[in-house]
């Protein structure tokens, strides 16, 4: 019987190779006796073009949209003919096939498309194997449960539903939104919809809008310190409910009013009212996923999530560290017996790790050791090859010692602490003071150095007092404090902020589905997605931060708030794990998708784009200029908004030459 492994990418064909036994390599696949194994370069298969359905779509007329086809069509994509080509061949020849794709939606859809486009999916036996790590033990049990690929249809269905609803609103609304700009008069070539990309525009630009409108208000903090016989006790006043003079957010914003407090209490004596004391532990650090690493490092570094994403991809070719596009924090649990070697070498690594690994404990097991957390894949975290400190590149070391760091953090004890919150009573005023003292520093010792938190802890100890004693007003103080504005995204934040997107939906009732899927895009697009909207001049980057260009907000102002809010991702979200569960049909969602994206296509249809301020302006009567694009030849023209004048001008990088003037035809 000869089986025909078909993985997800190279890496993971050489894994399942590598178990199968000593194989032999070839042009494009690994032959061990009667098993080969071949692979895919993630998406072989690409969606066809709106003109590779019908020639008329090759212009775009808005009397043509909405574009949904009846039959869709796939090809091949360009670099991926040769290896297309190998695969149809070995698979051909299969008695049994088996998907070894991600364990996940795209994973199973990237190996199912192909083999239903070669016509195998239906004929053949299909078997599926799941993968979440690529250590031999890992690998081993799962060719050895290898289960029957029709149990995974709905996963693949859902899929492809995301993948096709994708398609039609990003050509049907780029469409719209690119002719209404040109006719406008903006000088683009495209204006490019999408339902993450969009979302992700539309938070930099309401961010920097919220910081334009931002007003600063003062406000005040009333300040008490109290003598008891053991030490000093510092308070913060504790209004009634009933109190005037406070906002939304319960700030005190009327400085008489403190004023007030402390004279009503100077010189008295208070009480205490209760003593409150918790002991309390924190967890250790988990490994990263790659967008937790990318956030980090933006921190720390400065490192774009590009740049970490490519330093991760060199670490991962080196086979320093696991696979880079991780979106889980958590390990598997039978990759423990990994970890002495692992510590070994992180051991010789440099003296600064030769330390931590000394107060490392075998014996200690994090909860990050939880199968039923893995994902795709598990956390990114050191290999068990050993690294060269002086073979690394600045960045590779840097982001080697975060990712080695998180790992030995896993076998250090929990940070213990004890809080204690003492309340206190004074002519009727309330009064609270909170303290924090660490009894174990516990794996927080690795990180002592690390300054990259918005909030750093303060340790405050307060002095051991009983329910019933007596403290002495010692002295008070009004704090005078500012709200500020928001900060502006940078490229590391803006990435947080795709991964917490339910913090920016329209509709409230949305937020636990968007929270439960982790946002909209995935580790492997989101910084290829910041990347994109700067290519396409939607953000700028100024120093650090991404500010809107006007571009961006001529895009955000005409597109419906369906498309610029991650509402819509939610509502899929809902429909596509229904798919996936087998509760709902394809064809189900794309009857309730295409009812929606006519009406939103027919409605950005009616609207239309203001013109940009900085046109040029006709030397003939001075009215505005605006830029269109020929049907005949395709070439882009300036004509003036006043339709009685007769004159057009040729387009000279962007702008209107003239020098070249013509008349007019009507």
């Amino acid at each position: 019987m000869k089986r025909v492994f078909l993985a997800e990418k190279p890496s993971l064909g050489r894994a399942i190779a590598s178990v199968l036994g000593n194989g032999k390599k070839e042009d494009g696949y690994i032959q061990i006796g009667n098993d080969v194994v071949t692979w895919c370069f993630g998406h072989i298969l690409q969606q066809c073009d709106p003109e590779e359905y019908d020639e008329k779509y090759r212009s775009w007329k808005l009397e043509d949209l909405p574009i949904i086809p009846k039959q869709w069509k796939m090809k091949v994509a360009k670099d991926a003919s040769k290896q297309f080509n190998i695969i149809k061949k070995l698979c051909k020849e299969a008695d049994v096939i088996v998907n070894a794709g991600d364990p996940d939606r795209e994973g199973q859809l990237l190996v199912d498309e192909v083999l239903n486009y070669i016509g195998l999916l239906n004929q053949k036996k299909v078997q599926r194997i799941l993968l979440n790590a690529l250590d031999e033990k890992s690998v081993r049990e799962a060719l050895n449960n290898l289960r029957e690929n029709k149990e995974f249809v709905g996963l693949r269905n859902s899929a492809l539903a995301r993948s096709r609803a994708d398609w039609v609103i990003g050509m049907n609304l780029s469409r719209v939104a690119t002719i209404k700009a040109r006719n406008a008069g903006y000088p683009v070539k495209v204006v490019s919809v999408g339902r993450v990309m969009t979302p992700t525009t539309a938070l930099v630009i309401r961010r920097e809008d919220e910081i334009k409108n931002f007003k600063q208000t003062d406000y005040f903090q009333l300040n008490v310190i109290w003598k008891h016989q053991n030490g000093e006790i510092i308070s913060v006043w504790q209004p009634k409910k009933t109190e005037e003079g406070f906002d939304n957010e319960g700030r005190l914003l009327k400085k008489e009013i403190a004023e007030k407090i402390a004279e009503k209490i100077k010189g008295h004596n208070g009480k205490i009212l209760s003593v409150e004391e918790k002991e309390g532990q924190s967890k250790q650090h988990l490994p990263y996923s790659l967008s937790t690493l990318q956030i980090e490092a933006g921190k720390i570094f400065g490192y774009s999530p590009k740049e970490v994403l490519d330093t991760q991809q060199s670490l991962y070719e080196k086979q320093l560290t696991s696979y880079p596009r991780s979106d889980c924090n958590y390990l598997p649990e039978n990759q423990i017996a990994d970890a002495e070697k692992i510590l070994e070498n992180l051991k010789s690594f440099s003296d600064e790790f030769s330390g931590m690994v000394g107060g490392a404990d075998l014996k200690i097991k994090s909860s990050a050791w939880n199968d039923k957390k893995i994902s795709a894949h598990h956390a990114i975290i050191p290999t068990t090859v050993r690294a060269n400190y002086n073979d690394l590149t600045e960045k590779e070391k840097n982001l080697y010692k975060l990712v080695a760091k998180a790992y030995i953090a896993q076998f250090y004890p929990v940070e213990k602490f004890l809080s204690t919150k003492i309340k206190i009573d004074c002519e009727g005023e309330k009064f609270q003071a909170t303290g924090k003292v660490v009894l174990e520093n516990g794996w927080k010792a690795l990180y002592k150095e690390v300054k990259n938190s918005d909030e750093e802890e303060i340790e405050i100890n307060l002095p051991k007092v009983s329910k019933d004693d007596t403290v002495f007003f010692q002295s008070e103080n009004i704090a005078s404090k500012k709200t500020h504005p928001p900060k502006r995204f940078t490229p590391a934040s803006l990435i947080e902020a795709m991964k917490k997107i339910h913090q920016f939906v329209k509709d409230e009732s949305l937020k636990p589905i968007l929270k439960e899927c982790s946002g909209i895009g995935t580790e492997a697009t989101r910084a290829e997605m910041i990347e994109k909207i700067q290519r396409n001049d939607y953000v700028k980057l100024e120093k650090k931060f991404l500010v809107p260009t006007e571009t961006g907000r001529m895009m955000l102002s005409f597109l419906s708030d369906s498309l610029t809010y991650p509402d819509i991702t939610a509502r899929w979200e809902k429909n596509l794990e229904a798919i996936s569960n087998r509760e709902m049909k394809l064809e189900d969602f794309f009857q309730q998708e295409e009812g929606f994206i006519k009406k939103l296509v027919e409605e950005q249809k009616e609207k239309n784009i203001v013109p940009p301020k900085d046109l040029p302006k006709c030397p003939k009567c001075d009215k505005p200029l605006k830029k269109i694009r020929s049907k005949k030849n395709q070439k882009f023209y300036w004509i003036c908004e006043d339709k009685n004048c007769q004159v057009i001008f040729s387009d000279k990088n962007g702008k209107p030459d003239f020098n070249s003037t013509k008349k007019r035809s009507n």
